[in-house]
């Protein structure tokens, strides 16, 4: 009877992690739609146009007496966004693992998100600084979200569970973002047939973002436990703003290795985000391509990774996702390698780019958290991803940098795209000298069989 109780226990205890792990997916499943309609799509245009309509003769907008360019409004409106979330996350991911109640922290997160990204509907006429507000708040708060929702990881799932879970949410944000976005499309590209004005139609498609976040939110928020360990009892009081940051990274050099699966993380993540700001760019202005195969590439993009995630997910079970990712980036180079060789005017060759990318960009996003997951010191989770979000939101800044550096030398877009293989080299080379297996033991985690 002992045994059958054991057993009946671990039983009841797997379908209850199983259980949660199917909830955590569905907060990527509700944020994801954000980052893809509002961030990639439709936002940057059409508040873009709004701040035009408010500028002056000179084509300036003055948001509290400083004169920006209206053309520019919406990419400061973007770092100030990140300054932001810079600042709270290490408050919040510090008061999360103290107090060891996390949800909270993430219903807070999310519905500021969801609400200023629905209120977007109202961004009209020439309301640019409320747009530029919503902005900044949804932005931060997506950050500050997605980092407690990363945290969960390693309480949620065991060490060989850990990739396959992380590329399944993964997958589930990319399905969602194709799924809205297809009716966004839809909505968009026939407004007239619907009754509605250009702007109009927009403006839905930003606000259903916001009501989609917030309803599926519901779900990781009901499924989702707070967990708090004997450690937390002992935490120190947290310190505000620039001193929480520093505090966190003084406490992550005792874990060195860690710091440097960060920094190789840092560079070749670094590349992966420049190359979605900036392929569209290099598609219109190189490539001569319209914006309606810019759009369709997004789209192919959103489904492909998919796949993407989930292959490479199961790839890393008998390779393990150190040489799953290495092998990722590996096809990051060359596919960059390859776009420096397509002919403008073809859209067929940019889709069959803009496949590879979809079959790469979701998997190495996925396994990289989950090998992070397996470096984070126990009851420091929400802390440690929060230096991890801040490298994958904050610190992307030197990608675009060298791209307009190498377009402003050359003035060739080829030039610049191909010069964002370095980031994959470099970050190959780091990651390629982290001893994983020494650094997880040294953060105080079982070792997974295959890492």
């Amino acid at each position: 009877m002992g045994t059958d109780t054991v057993r009946a226990g671990s039983a009841d205890e797997a379908a209850e992690r199983r259980r949660e792990q199917r909830g955590w997916y569905f907060y990527d499943w509700a944020c994801s739609v954000y980052s893809t309609s509002v961030l990639t799509v439709f936002l940057g245009p059409y508040l873009t146009s709004v701040a035009k309509n408010a500028a002056d003769a000179d084509g300036y907008v003055h948001p509290l007496g400083i004169p920006v360019r209206a053309g520019s409004f919406f990419a400061y409106s973007v770092s100030l966004s990140v300054i932001v979330a810079v600042l709270v996350m290490p408050l919040v991911g510090a008061a999360a693992d103290r107090s060891g109640r996390k949800k909270p922290l993430l219903a807070a997160a999310a519905y500021t998100g969801a609400a200023a990204t629905t209120g977007m509907f109202f961004l009209g006429g020439d309301r640019y600084l409320l747009g530029g507000v919503l902005l900044v708040v949804a932005n931060a708060a997506q950050s500050v979200g997605t980092m407690l929702y990363n945290s969960y990881l390693p309480q949620i799932a065991p060490p060989e569970e850990r990739d396959a879970v992380s590329s399944r949410g993964w997958a589930f944000g990319y399905a969602a973002g194709a799924l809205v976005l297809v009716a966004n499309l839809v909505l968009y590209t026939g407004h007239a047939s619907f009754g509605l004005s250009e702007s109009a139609a927009v403006r839905i498609c930003l606000a259903s973002a916001g009501l989609w976040w917030g309803a599926f939110a519901l779900i990781p928020l009901r499924r989702l436990r707070d967990r708090r360990s004997a450690a937390q009892e002992t935490r120190e009081p947290t310190a505000p703003g620039f001193r929480q940051l520093a505090a966190t990274v003084r406490g992550m050099r005792r874990h060195p290795l860690t710091l440097a699966f960060l920094l190789a993380y840092l560079i070749y993540n670094d590349g992966i985000q420049t190359v979605i700001s900036q392929a569209s760019v290099y598609g219109s202005e190189e490539l001569g391509l319209g914006q309606s195969t810019l759009i369709a590439a997004v789209l192919l993009v959103q489904v492909l990774a998919v796949a993407g995630a989930l292959a490479l997910g199961r790839i890393a079970r008998t390779h393990g996702a150190k040489r799953t990712i290495l092998g990722s980036l590996v096809a990051w180079a060359v596919i960059l390698a390859a776009g420096f060789f397509l002919p403008a005017g073809a859209p067929v060759w940019f889709f069959v780019l803009a496949s590879g990318i979809g079959l790469v960009l979701g998997g190495s996003q996925a396994l990289s958290r989950s090998l992070f997951s397996h470096l984070v010191p126990p009851g420091k989770e929400a802390e440690y991803f929060s230096a991890y979000e801040m490298s994958d939101r904050g610190m992307s800044w030197l990608g675009p940098l060298l791209f307009g550096i190498t377009y402003q030398l050359t003035g060739s877009y080829r030039d610049a795209i191909v010069s964002l293989v370095a980031f994959f080299v470099i970050g190959f080379a780091l990651l390629a000298r982290v001893p994983v297996r020494q650094a997880i033991s040294d953060a105080g985690n079982p070792v997974p069989e295959r890492i």
